[in-house]
């Protein structure tokens, strides 16, 4: 999985708040205090001290708690992991089902027609392209560890049925599919909708603590946002150490059928050095780009060793199975969703089962959701929530539900109708070698082995690099999304986890990582109902802006039909309405008509006691300036009229009548993007009549949501989000 930076929208590169270069300030009020675009140098990203003093010492405490008491930090920790199993195992599976049903809910409630940025932006990226990053991100070394282990496991040791019985062959892949299937890709999908809809559509920094400002307000930026950071930072470490620590293990394995490598502590450890050796010489020489290549390219590997299976293996039966699957895992998700297995006479066995599978999953996908999620989140600007739920729930799945079910079926036919039972039993009890083991029975077996290894390995170095960056990331300010954390802090973290999976690999391998990452993805778990809560608010308010938008609908164009136009002739407004101005007259209107008009409305607030503010300033790569007038409501949303110029090309049907290729629209934008309509030609009355409207629109969202707990400026006190850019 890889956390990556990628083009952006240039339609939203022209937003009326991205690019402001003040030359003319009228009024007396500051708004530096509360206008996050304000004009200067973007701030470099500083170390968050407290999140990462906090976060980095207790990492270094468990690992040299685990690497000097061994036994004794063993022991404790499967005590706690089993505590956790027989008395809170029920949270993590409630809590799983009420994400996946949340993000269902949005998707098909009217908070699923919000945008990832403002109402005007459109999705950076095509449907085929996005796709194919949702794809990648669907991928990791684990997958190919667990598509053999885990269905084999389940046959031989299912958790209420007949071991090797029919019935267990047949819930065998859909136990793989549960566990990496709709429920984990819907807590990736919590977390990528709140950092995009804070990030991109209200301009708040791109972190974890931003999705909870609805909640606690200005105490984000207190200790209540460094411990939800920190908790952040813990799961994603322990995360990631767990995908390093399965990966690591199965690598060796890899090296040893190639090379001879010995499988031992010392050929792991020289893995988990290489990883830590590319991380740091990322963070040095930023190759990121580099590496994102290499993951596409994994992509199209992965599926060239998925064809050759099914295309040699046996071919009918596979895709009998396949399609079998498919329907006993939609049939059977809604009970498996919130199976705690509460009447199995059996409750310990059921317990360790459940702790090594279930809770473990779930675990590591709450761990790993701030790290997926912020990378959706930078994919996906632009696109509806329902877009965004709907894609992330299908489009990764559908990948893994072929992978899971062609390798895990291959597997059950070796053992049920090949005999070969000593296959099953080594891979349950040793299961880094189940995926390689099957791949020597096919034609080319050295190529597919060698193929697989360095999948693998590119896939384990990815998931090294890009943790170093997000952690590094999520214990550093940050208020421009496109940088990310210091160097020597990307360094750092990444000897940290490195060290961490070598302490925990010596323990007892992969038991010991999967049993941390319960122990830790716990308290991220909390922090997920405080984001579903916030967002809830936060639609809420959108509901309420969307009324109070309909309340003045007609109100809102007044300048074509409403008051302010009875001097104005019926000829006017059509020769307003078919005149495709070019930048020199567009910029005249602003000169002569809007900031005249602006500037009386500014004078009249003041007048009035309230703090107004109006700039005019140019625009980045335009001829045509802007105008943004805002009024500071306090401890409620200002309110912002701005009037800003779209460049579009001249309508084939007005070539003849127009003054060159291109015309600028000059829109008005509030705080949530364009509202879609054109003032150029507007009479000074017009203009005044217009704000005046949505001003008072502004004053009936205010008053609407009166009644909702805290104020309606969720974004108060926050610090400036930055827009990013590949380029940046």
């Amino acid at each position: 999985m890889k956390y990556s930076e990628n083009s952006h929208d240039p339609t939203d590169e022209r937003r009326a708040s991205e690019q402001i270069q003040p030359e003319v300030v009228i009024g007396s009020y500051n708004v530096g205090s509360s206008e996050p675009y304000l004009p200067g140098s973007v701030e470099s990203p500083r170390i968050n001290w407290p999140v990462f003093l906090i976060s980095a010492a207790g990492v270094l405490a468990v690992t040299l708690y685990a690497g000097i008491g061994k036994d004794s930090a063993a022991e404790q920790l499967t005590t706690v992991t089993g505590w956790i199993a027989t008395n809170l195992g029920w949270f993590y599976i409630l809590t799983s089902t009420i994400v996946v049903g949340f993000v269902l809910w949005v998707a098909f409630s009217k908070a699923g027609t919000i945008r990832l940025g403002p109402d005007h932006s459109r999705p950076q990226f095509r449907l085929f392209s996005w796709a194919a990053m949702l794809f990648a991100a669907g991928i990791g070394v684990d997958l190919m560890f667990f598509s053999v282990a885990e269905p084999v496991t389940q046959y031989l040791a299912p958790p209420e049925l007949t071991p090797e019985s029919q019935a267990a062959a047949e819930q065998a892949v859909v136990w793989a599919l549960f566990h990496y299937g709709v429920t984990g890709w819907a807590m990736y999908a919590l977390m990528g909708m709140a950092f995009g809809y804070y990030a991109y559509r209200l301009n708040m920094p791109l972190a974890i603590r931003s999705a909870l400002s609805p909640i606690f307000g200005k105490r984000i930026h207190g200790p209540i946002g460094d411990t939800v950071d920190i908790a952040a930072v813990l799961g994603t470490v322990f995360g990631i150490t767990a995908s390093l620590g399965i990966g690591v293990v199965q690598l060796n394995y890899g090296l040893s059928l190639m090379f001879g490598i010995e499988q031992s502590l010392a050929a792991q450890i020289a893995l988990v050095a290489i990883a830590v050796v590319v991380a740091t010489i990322s963070a040095v020489s930023g190759v990121d780009r580099g590496i994102k290549l290499l993951s596409e390219l994994n992509v199209v590997l992965a599926l060239g060793l998925l064809v050759w299976v099914v295309a040699t293996g046996k071919t009918a039966f596979l895709f009998d199975a396949f399609v079998m699957n498919i329907g006993d895992y939609v049939s059977s998700f809604p009970g498996m969703t919130m199976e705690t297995f509460a009447f199995v006479e059996d409750q310990a066995a059921v317990k360790e089962w459940m702790s090594g599978w279930t809770l473990f999953f779930w675990a590591w996908w709450v761990a790993w959701a701030p790290f997926v999620g912020l990378f959706l989140a930078r994919i996906s600007r632009g696109r509806s929530l329902r877009q965004f739920v709907v894609g992330v729930l299908t489009i990764p799945f559908f990948f893994i539900l072929a992978w899971m079910s062609f390798f895990g079926n291959s597997a059950l036919d070796r053992i049920i109708n090949g005999g070969d039972f000593a296959f099953g039993e080594t891979t349950a009890a040793a299961p880094e070698q189940g995926f390689y083991d099957l791949l020597s029975t096919y034609p080319g077996a050295t190529f597919l082995i060698g193929l697989a290894t360095l999948v693998g390995l590119l896939l384990y170095i990815t998931s090294a690099d890009s943790g170093a960056l997000v952690l590094s990331n999520f214990t550093s300010k940050i208020t421009d999304s496109r940088q990310d954390g210091g160097k020597y802090s990307r360094m750092l973290w990444s000897v940290l986890v490195g060290v961490l999976t070598i302490v925990l690999l010596q323990m007892d391998g992969v038991t010991t990582v999967q049993s941390a990452t319960v122990v830790m993805g716990l308290p991220f778990a909390v922090v997920m109902y405080g984001v579903m809560l916030g967002l809830v608010r936060s639609f809420r308010l959108e509901n309420y802006h969307t009324n109070a938008r309909a309340i003045s609908f007609h109100g809102a164009i007044s300048g074509r039909t409403g008051s302010g136009s009875q001097n104005v002739g019926w000829r006017h407004r059509l020769s307003r309405a078919s005149t495709w101005p070019h930048s020199k007259r567009a910029q005249e209107y602003l000169d002569a008509v809007a900031q005249p008009a602006l500037e009386q409305v500014t004078r009249e607030l003041e007048n009035k006691g309230l703090k107004a503010v109006l700039i005019s300033s140019a625009v980045s790569g335009l001829p045509v300036s802007q105008l943004d007038l805002t009024v500071d409501m306090d401890q409620e949303q200002d309110f912002r009229y701005q009037v800003y110029p779209m460049e579009h090309p001249v309508p084939s049907f007005t070539r003849n009548t127009s003054d060159g290729e291109v015309y600028y629209r000059l829109e008005v934008f509030d705080r949530t993007g364009s509202l879609g309509y054109d003032v150029f030609g507007y009479t000074q009355d017009q203009l005044i009549n217009n704000v005046l409207d949505l001003y008072e629109r502004h004053l009936e969202f205010l008053h609407i949501q009166r009644d909702l707990p805290g104020t309606s400026d969720i974004t108060d006190g926050s610090e400036p989000a930055r827009e990013w850019s590949e380029d940046a």
